[in-house]
């Protein structure tokens, strides 16, 4: 079997991981599958993209498309023209597409159009809001794929509401999940973080990109003021993109609690993420990583496609309700937040499974 596999943006990058790990164990017992990594470009700063790849043992790209700025059109127009380009001189039997960035999508419609099949890790998975880039792209990319690999039931039911047939949809658990579990006693701490004297579960931790909350600076100042209000005076770490960084100049006269840091490098963050008190994001695949590492987690968005997180895990949705984002914090600070339950299958083997499926299938 010849596969090429795709990773673009950051979440990506976790993603392959264990499924590289899966393909070169199963080679080792029965050398039946040869591959090519293709890194669109998507996310090409250091610390987004190239610090994930030797930290995660993944290897060096077969190729680099270098699709980077540019509008969701032009983006996606760039990956697709090249990416089309990769399969016309190395065609596989099979191109894997994982997540719903800009590079799933445009990927999954090149190898289609040229009659490849597609496989979708992390498919079927709705928030419901096409406000969202990321639900289109997965509107689309299940639209048009072969086989689907889903993290949950929940996800696995989307898919038959679309007459997909069952044989074509595999519950298999969550790679992230893979990823976590196997990197978890190496997270690394920051050198940062040592210039503070914080003691675990003392402090707490801030993502923010999506561009609803992050592009209007008095919006995104409001949100600090309440995180700064209701944490009791505990230090926040905000790991800052280089857009937000623009934003927020002179930002650090404000507020003394809450320390502005770089993006951070995926064992760096994993330290922060599982020692922290609680998170403030607005990341899906963060609520999936606190719920296994039972962090409280607030959610800066009015919804989720990974709803199990709530039902189930340590999420709670907070939109733009700034009286609840106090109240969860200040419920969190008392340490009363709510029972939790990790979502089957995600136990760190999924990625095996995918391979084990993907022999059954193509050879």
């Amino acid at each position: 079997m010849k596969i090429t596999i795709v990773a673009g943006a950051r979440p990506n990058f976790v993603k392959i991981a264990p499924i590289m790990d899966a393909i070169r164990e199963r080679n080792i017992k029965l050398n039946c599958i040869s591959y090519r990594l293709i890194h669109t470009g998507q996310h090409f700063d250091y610390l987004m993209s190239h610090s994930f790849f030797s930290q995660l043992n993944i290897p060096q790209p077969d190729a680099n498309l270098d699709c980077m700025s540019g509008t969701h059109a032009i983006q996606t127009a760039d990956i697709m023209v090249k990416f089309e380009n990769e399969l016309l001189v190395n065609r596989p039997d099979v191109v894997l597409v994982v997540g719903d960035v800009t590079s799933t999508m445009a990927c999954a419609i090149s190898a289609k159009k040229l009659n490849i099949d597609v496989v979708h890790v992390e498919a079927g998975i709705r928030s419901g809001d096409m406000n969202m880039p990321e639900e289109i792209n997965r509107v689309i990319t299940d639209s048009i794929c072969n086989h689907f690999f889903t993290t949950t039931i929940l996800a696995s039911n989307n898919l038959k509401m679309l007459n997909i047939p069952n044989d074509r949809i595999h519950m298999v658990g969550n790679t992230m999940i893979d990823s976590l579990y196997k990197q978890l006693n190496s997270a690394i701490c920051p050198s940062f973080f040592k210039d503070f004297s914080i003691k675990e579960k003392d402090y707490f931790l801030l993502t923010l990109h999506r561009p609803s909350n992050v592009d209007n600076k008095d919006y995104l100042l409001s949100i600090l003021e309440t995180i700064h209000q209701s944490v009791d005076n505990k230090i926040v770490f905000f790991p800052v993109h280089p857009r937000t960084r623009k934003i927020l100049q002179g930002f650090n006269n404000f507020y003394s609690n809450i320390i502005l840091v770089e993006p951070q490098p995926y064992l760096e963050f994993l330290f922060l993420l599982k020692n922290c008190k609680a998170i403030i994001t607005d990341s899906g695949g963060i609520s999936e990583e606190s719920t296994v590492l039972n962090i409280p987690c607030l959610t800066l968005r009015n919804s989720t496609e990974r709803p199990e997180t709530i039902e189930l895990g340590t999420n709670e949705l907070i939109g733009d309700d700034f009286k609840k984002l106090h109240h969860c914090l200040h419920v969190i600070n008392e340490n009363k937040w709510k029972t939790t339950n990790i979502p089957s299958l995600w136990d760190g083997h999924t990625a095996k499974r995918i391979v084990e499926i993907l022999c059954n299938v193509y050879n």
